[in-house]
């Protein structure tokens, strides 16, 4: 038994880079953009700095569910990410990873994720529910409509709610819903950003998304999408009588969308990517001003 487990132990120890690039955890951009806004709503809940324990639950939770969300998005797009540059090098299209692995990855990740919730409020857990099915159910999404990046503003939103709910014990108030808003509304602009870099891809096998739905329009759309999330900000500021601070932090943070239309002016696929890099720097701006302003 001894010698089995031996010979078997450096195969294994050989995986945990593959595993590493299932769950993305050398490229955390996606877990900042959903740290930012979840931190956000605890702040604007607790109205000042919230218990560590929320912190530390919603930190790592935030960390977990973006995994997980990774595994069932590769174990959906197992057949067609290897026609696309950008992903034809992921865990399972090289073969380092089988997708029923990545299935079980999913799974795995999720009930840690709900172990960490067993530590809040029954509500919140019963909120937890939204999460998960939204996280399962958005990469398939782009089969069927043009708009799986509003599915995915949905899912990458659902924390706000959660953190009021942990915060408050109660159901999240009409504000907290505003600050749902516009974060969809973010997510889809940056996520259309981040299409536009597949989009000659996308049309060739057949995949959906806003970028292709937009067509010329893209730009446009992205600015409109982004405009509607800065005034959604405002109105939320004025609803939890925010300070200065925080106004201050929402002009740092249009500079940079005005930033990434200069990026994405000529649609070059490079450029686009980092337009979508950029919005974790939006994303923390406003998460300072937030802190800055309660």
């Amino acid at each position: 038994m001894d010698q089995l487990a031996r010979r078997h132990a450096p195969r294994l120890h050989a995986r945990w880079p593959a595993f590493v690039l299932l769950t993305r955890l050398n490229r955390p951009i996606g877990t900042y953009l959903l740290l930012w806004p979840t931190l956000g709503a605890l702040w604007l809940a607790a109205d000042g700095w919230p218990d560590w324990k929320l912190i530390i639950v919603f930190t790592l939770g935030t960390w977990i569910m973006r995994s997980a969300g990774c595994c069932i998005n590769d174990y959906a797009d197992a057949n067609i990410d290897g026609d696309v540059l950008r992903t034809e090098n992921r865990a399972i299209v090289t073969g380092q990873i089988t997708r029923k692995e990545a299935l079980y990855c999913f799974v795995g990740l999720c009930l840690l994720a709900f172990l960490l919730l067993l530590t809040l409020n029954s509500l919140t857990i019963m909120m937890s529910i939204g999460a998960v099915v939204l996280t399962a159910i958005y990469p398939f999404m782009k089969r069927y409509t043009h708009l799986p990046q509003v599915v995915l503003g949905m899912a990458f939103s659902w924390g706000i709610l959660m953190a009021f709910t942990a915060q408050t014990g109660e159901l999240p108030p009409p504000n907290a819903w505003l600050l749902y808003v516009a974060n969809c509304l973010w997510t889809v602009a940056y996520d259309t950003e981040y299409a536009m870099v597949d989009r000659e891809y996308d049309l060739k096998i057949g995949v959906k998304s806003t970028a292709i739905l937009f067509g010329d329009a893209d730009r446009v759309m992205i600015g409109m999408l982004q405009g509607m999330f800065m005034l959604a900000l405002v109105l939320a500021g004025q609803q939890f009588a925010l300070s200065f601070w925080y106004y201050l932090s929402l002009l740092v943070a249009a500079a940079l969308l005005v930033y990434q239309h200069w990026l994405i002016r000529d649609r070059q696929a490079d450029a686009c990517f980092k337009a979508f890099l950029n919005n974790h720097w939006v994303g923390l701006a406003v998460f300072v001003g937030v802190v800055l302003g309660v």
